[in-house]
């Protein structure tokens, strides 16, 4: 979700009035560097490992509360994660209502959310990205990002 406003210590029950729309993002980890420690960081935060758009779909046009978002992954053309919003482990305002207790939203935040089943590291045999490889996050009502796998 793309926040709209500023807004600090927002109530799940206000917390929509403060997404400004949605867009689709493709969580590129670098599995080998995410594991060299506890935290994640290093591995979600390489150069062009967190690609978002291609554009956004604003929240007058798009109503989350009433039908959930369909979310499927391809790889070169195949199917590997297929969700939808209902299974959120938290809901949207939820997750509002949570972020903006430890710092104010602005404008143009962007907050990522759900990693749905699927996910290379945790497939019997493993499967990881390569070089070439294309990768597609189709989410309903808001389109699809495709983006090629680079070495760096």
């Amino acid at each position: 979700m793309i926040i709209g406003r500023e807004g600090r210590r927002i109530s799940e029950g206000d917390a929509f009035q403060y997404v400004a729309g949605y867009s689709c993002y493709n969580d590129g980890s670098i599995r080998d560097w995410q594991i060299h420690t506890k935290q994640w960081g290093p591995g979600r935060n390489f150069n062009g490992t967190g690609p978002f758009g291609p554009w956004m779909v604003t929240s007058d046009e798009i109503d989350v509360t009433k039908q959930p978002l369909k979310l499927v992954t391809r790889l070169n053309g195949e199917v590997v994660q297929e969700t939808n919003t209902d299974y959120l482990i938290f809901s949207i305002p939820q997750i509002i209502n949570y972020v903006s207790t430890f710092t104010t939203l602005l404008p143009g935040d962007v907050i990522v959310t759900g990693t749905p089943a699927g996910i290379g590291a945790a497939r019997k045999p493993q499967l990881f990205m390569k070089e070439g490889d294309v990768v597609e996050v189709e989410v309903s009502q808001i389109g699809v990002l495709r983006n090629t796998i680079c070495a760096e």
